[in-house]
C-alpha cells in the first residue's frame, strides 16, 4: 500500500453522502480592531466526488482564503468545513500536515518552486515528504513533467525556465503524489490558450476519478467550460453555483 494511501483515513469521518468538500456558514476574519477585515462571510459550499468546482468573482472577494481554508493551510473562525469527511480543527499539527500531504495537492498563484532545486526535484518533492526515495521519486517526476510537456526540462532550475513553464513545473507538483483533492489558484494565468487547454484536460481528467475533486479559482474565462460547476463569489460570500451555461446566460442578461 502507498504511503498516501495509508495516510487516507487519519482522523477521518464520513462526511456527506456524496461531497468531497462539506462548507457551511464558514466565517474568517484577518487584522484586528478598525483594521479588520471580513473575509468570509458565512460561507456555503459543497463539492462532489468526482466534481471540478470553479471559484470566480473580482480580487479580493475572498476566492483565494476560501480554499486555503478548505486545503487547511488557515484556519477558520466558525462554521463547518471537512474534506473527505476530515476536519482540519480537531487535528494536530503534524497530523494536519501529513494528512493534507497524503491528500491535497496545490498549484499556487505564485509557483513556490525552490529556487535551488531542478524542475524534476522540485515536482518529487511531494514524494519525499511522504517518504519515497530521492531517486524513485524523481524517476517519477520525469514521467509527470512529460504529461505536461515538459520531458526535456526536468534538469533545469526555476530561472532557467518561463513563467509558463514554472506553472507546468507547479502542476506536475501538484498531480504526482496523485491526491484526493487538487487546488489551485489562477493555474492557468501564465500559460497560453493551447497550453491552458492541454493543463486543463490534464487536472480534469485527474478530477473525474470517483473519490477525487479539483477546485480552481480562476479569472480565465477561457476554461469556464471545464467546469462541472461554477460558484461565484462576491464581499466574502458564495452567492450563485451553477454549471458554465448557466453562468454564461446570467452574463448575457
Amino acid at each position: 500500500m502507498s504511503t498516501a494511501t495509508s495516510n487516507q483515513n487519519i482522523a477521518t469521518r464520513p462526511g456527506p453522502v456524496g461531497l468531497a468538500v462539506h462548507c457551511k456558514g464558514v466565517t474568517k476574519h484577518f487584522g484586528k480592531g478598525d483594521s479588520k477585515v471580513l473575509a468570509l462571510r458565512g460561507v456555503d459550499l459543497d463539492i462532489k466526488y468526482g466534481e471540478l468546482m470553479m471559484l470566480v468573482g473580482p480580487s479580493g472577494c475572498g476566492k483565494t482564503t476560501l480554499i486555503s481554508v478548505i486545503a487547511g493551510i488557515l484556519d477558520r473562525d466558525a462554521g463547518e468545513c471537512t474534506v473527505f469527511g476530515a476536519d482540519f480543527a480537531n487535528l494536530s499539527g503534524g497530523a494536519r500536515t501529513k494528512w493534507r500531504g497524503a491528500n491535497i495537492g496545490f498549484v499556487f498563484q505564485q509557483f513556490n518552486l525552490l529556487p535551488t532545486l531542478t524542475a524534476a526535484e522540485n515536482v518529487a518533492v511531494p514524494l519525499m515528504i511522504l517518504g519515497e526515495g530521492r531517486h524513485a521519486a524523481v524517476k517519477r517526476a520525469y514521467d509527470v513533467l512529460a504529461t505536461v510537456g515538459l520531458a526535456d526540462r526536468g534538469k533545469s532550475l526555476p530561472s532557467q525556465l518561463s513563467g509558463g513553464q514554472q506553472q507546468r513545473v507547479a502542476i506536475a507538483r501538484a498531480l504526482i503524489h496523485q491526491p484526493r483533492l487538487i487546488v489551485c489558484d489562477e493555474p492557468t494565468s501564465a500559460l497560453d490558450a493551447v497550453t491552458g487547454h492541454t493543463v486543463m484536460r490534464l487536472l480534469k481528467g485527474v478530477a473525474m476519478a470517483q473519490d477525487r475533486a479539483l477546485v480552481i479559482v480562476t479569472h480565465d474565462a477561457r476554461i469556464f467550460g471545464f467546469a462541472d460547476r461554477v460558484a461565484s463569489m462576491n464581499d466574502g460570500s458564495v452567492v450563485s453555483v451553477g454549471t458554465p451555461a448557466e453562468l454564461e446566460a446570467v452574463h448575457r442578461h
